[in-house]
């Protein structure tokens, strides 16, 4: 096991780790607050992610001995901030949360329910998906026009250093505003003593809008946007593992993480390539290492959690917010692109988009599940009339 250790599988391990955590923990918070975590919830869940999904990760590498790269779901994360607070407030989210966690061993159990969100039309998948990020994807825009000065150099820098090597142009807008932000804000005490982890547990409740308002949506895209990907990105590396065990892990670790907050974690795509590919080690079979170490250090950034959300909530919103949309636009292009992709489809597609994008919220229940639906409803109108 020692044998197969290198240093080239740790350091794409360490790089996995920071571009994971500071590409988009700034989306997890604001999605946790946007569903009524108080700052001390927020700080927990986000906790409680980054020590799932670095725990699930070193188990199932060591397990398999492949590079198992887990995440949390950052288009969930950004679900979430589109959905608002449901009736139950917080702790109805957090019930729903347990349901996407055990819909998700369920799938990994029972083959069928995997196919079935698999057979979801694709287009539809990335249209509802591209309709949750565009209004994050706004943010960077507003951050110019309400803060022209740092807005500019943030989205300068983020711009720059993607001509560079796009993987670290986050990482590197997230540093340039932390910097901005540190100089021209008071941090409160709060930022030091939230060094300290501090679990918050918060007692699960079911209602009926934040089933079919968080719980479905985040299943569907947790599934479509984010394990499925993961899988394609192994395989391409050329590794075959059974995807039944690898959702009974995330799952049960998503069961886990919820009642601290944690909406779901789920095999990653991006920090994947970076643990499963020859630049962790051209020997494919030392590679596994770099996921294990991927997986050490979000526990340990998981521990110091709370600090980043104390910083976060003493920062101008529109800042934050900004890094938040420059780490999305990716996902947001590619699934758009996907979502448009077939001429057949595209109608349906686009009343997809279009209805989830609305921000429309009918009976409690957000606008990507009525967007799924219409453009489900478009989908099956147009196969019949070509009947």
């Amino acid at each position: 096991m020692l044998r197969s250790f290198s240093v080239q599988a740790t350091s794409a391990g360490l790089l996995a780790a920071f571009v994971g955590f500071a590409s988009s923990f700034a989306v997890c918070v604001n999605g946790l607050v946007a569903v009524g975590a108080s700052p001390a919830e927020a700080a927990s869940g986000l906790m409680a992610l980054a020590v799932a999904m670095g725990l699930s990760g070193i188990l199932l590498s060591v397990r398999f001995r492949m590079p198992i790269s887990v995440a949390w779901s950052t288009p969930g994360a950004a679900l979430l901030a589109t959905a608002g607070a449901v009736d139950g407030g917080f702790p109805a989210a957090v019930g729903a949360f347990l349901v996407v966690g055990a819909a998700i061993v369920v799938a990994g159990l029972w083959k069928p329910l995997g196919r079935a969100v698999a057979a979801i039309p694709a287009p539809l998948a990335n249209a509802m998906l591209a309709g949750v990020l565009l209004g994050l994807c706004l943010k960077p825009v507003k951050a110019v026009a309400a803060e022209p000065v740092l807005g500019l150099v943030i989205v300068a820098v983020w711009a720059l250093v993607a001509r560079w090597k796009r993987v670290l142009a986050v990482p590197a807008a997230v540093i340039v505003a932390v910097v901005a932000i540190a100089a021209t804000t008071t941090m409160p005490a709060g930022v030091v003593a939230g060094l300290a982890p501090h679990p918050v547990f918060t007692v699960p409740t079911l209602s009926v809008s934040a089933l079919v308002g968080i719980a479905v949506p985040l299943f569907i895209v947790t599934m479509a946007s984010q394990n499925i990907p993961g899988m394609a990105v192994l395989n391409v590396n050329g590794y075959r593992p059974d995807l039944g065990p690898l959702l009974r892990g995330t799952g049960l670790f998503t069961l886990l993480a919820a009642p601290f907050g944690g909406h779901a974690v789920n095999l990653a795509a991006i920090t994947a390539a970076l643990c499963a590919g020859p630049d962790a080690h051209p020997d494919p079979s030392r590679r596994w290492w770099a996921a294990v170490v991927c997986g050490v250090a979000y526990v340990v950034l998981g521990l110091v959690s709370g600090a980043a959300t104390a910083f976060i909530a003493a920062s101008p919103p529109v800042l934050i917010e900004a890094v938040a949309g420059l780490a999305l636009l990716g996902a947001f292009g590619a699934s758009l692109s996907a979502a448009m992709a077939a001429n057949e489809e595209r109608e349906a597609a686009v009343v997809t988009f279009v209805v989830t994008a609305s921000g429309l919220s009918f009976l409690g229940v957000s606008g990507a599940f009525w967007g799924l639906l219409a453009g489900g409803a478009m989908l099956g109108l147009a196969r019949f009339r070509r009947g």
